[in-house]
């Protein structure tokens, strides 16, 4: 059987970029076809000479125009793959293209930020540039949603990432968070730049979610990590999106003409987590509790240091969260604790023990005990379900009630 050979033209340091390469790993392993790949050995994209590899095909990331430029006239069969375009003419003449539908990924988002009670909603995306013309398309799209609903578009670009311009980065971005009217949902272009806000957020001392509701696109455990408050994210289909590029390239090199065809693919869900689970408390110093709760539960907090940073006693704040919430402040931390524990357990990625120290319970024997009052369930039990696809990693899990 023969042998192809195959460029990938990706920037894996992007989780878009990397889930697509899975994707084309997947198509592979799943079929007959056989192709040497070759890619930058840090999985960096660079161009220089591409124009004269001797190859059998590519697959290239056209979200960058210099990759499409140099890929326009290509001697051997290339397959596109990016962001979907609102203007027509914005696609590439005569290269078959694989897109991420980013309507959908911004109607998916807005809508899930209304079914959470939000009525103002926003965006922050990146400063406009010919790289970041994804981002501009869902700009596009967030607007044309608002306009229908005769809504306001609040959107914001910010400034780019980069050491020198930090401490201004942080300083607009929280002057034009306090500009925005509460509570409000925020859909960033990507979890990097939710990453960004939220920790904006929790230095200007907004409360998320109870101010502001963030979700993200691209769910990316790396910023999930980075987060003290668990980021909502949309799935985007991406590695439905090589296995699709990577049967195109198949039939191309097998004769078959792909000449001008375009395959849009919609997002698979949203992985929802704390930053979008928006409840309107009644009273700030319950808002104020759980916004502490909720970035340093799992460091192992006290009911009484959770009083002190909200200024009140305890016994006060007690009473507040009996009234409100039906519950004590330690059954709210331990909520947390328990739901970052399923998460971690869910991934598949830690052993048990670790995930009690990450999640901080005071033991092994602690959380085994919290599981199987809470859960009816071991720990190990919850995460062999969880391996077997019985239960979700964060998708909807429902909050569970705490006994007293």
């Amino acid at each position: 059987m023969k042998s192809h050979r195959i460029a990938l033209l990706f920037n894996a340091n992007k989780i878009f970029d990397r889930e697509v390469i899975a994707g084309i790993a997947a198509y592979l392993s799943s079929t007959r076809a056989t192709w040497d790949l070759f890619l930058e050995e840090d999985f960096r994209l660079r161009l220089p000479g591409i124009e004269s590899w001797q190859g059998d095909g590519i697959i290239a990331d056209f979200d960058d125009p210099a990759v499409a430029a140099a890929l326009t006239r290509s001697r051997i069969p290339v397959v596109a793959v990016g962001g979907s375009y609102e203007n027509q003419a914005a696609y590439p003449e005569d290269v078959p293209y694989v897109a991420t539908d980013n309507f959908k990924l911004i109607k998916m988002a807005r809508d899930h930020l209304i079914e959470a009670g939000l009525r103002h909603f926003a965006m922050f995306s990146l400063p406009e540039a010919q790289e970041n013309r994804w981002a501009q398309e869902r700009e596009y799209a967030f607007r044309t949603l608002m306009e229908q609903d005769k809504m306001e578009p609040h959107i914001y670009r910010g400034l780019g990432t980069s050491a020198p311009s930090w401490d201004e980065a942080v300083d607009q971005q929280i002057k034009w968070l306090h500009s925005l009217p509460k509570p409000v949902g925020i859909i960033a272009v990507t979890d990097a730049r939710a990453r960004q806000l939220m920790q904006a957020c929790i230095m200007a001392g907004i409360a998320v979610p109870e101010q502001v509701a963030l979700i993200g696109i691209d769910n990316d455990p790396l910023a999930r990590m980075l987060t003290r408050i668990p980021l909502s994210s949309v799935i985007q289909g991406a590695q439905e999106m090589g296995r699709t590029a990577a049967h195109l390239l198949d039939q191309m090199l097998h004769g078959v003409r792909m000449s001008g065809t375009r395959v849009l693919v919609p997002p698979v869900g949203i992985n929802v987590l704390a930053s979008t689970q928006h409840e309107a408390p009644k009273h700030p110093h319950v808002m104020r509790a759980r916004h502490f709760i909720r970035q340093y539960a799992c460091q192992g907090i006290k009911t009484h240091q959770v009083a002190e940073y909200v200024g009140i006693s305890r016994s006060s704040l007690e009473s507040y969260f009996r009234q409100e919430l039906n519950c004590s402040v330690h059954d709210v931390i331990l909520r947390f604790k328990l739901d970052a524990a399923t998460s971690m357990l869910a991934r598949g990625e830690r052993s048990i023990a670790e995930v009690a120290l990450c999640c901080g319970f005071t033991s092994v024997q602690y959380m085994h005990a919290v599981f199987k009052r809470e859960l009816g369930c071991t720990p190990r039990t919850y995460q062999d379900r969880a391996m077997m696809g019985i239960v979700d990693d964060g998708l909807a899990l429902p909050a569970p009630e705490l006994a007293a």
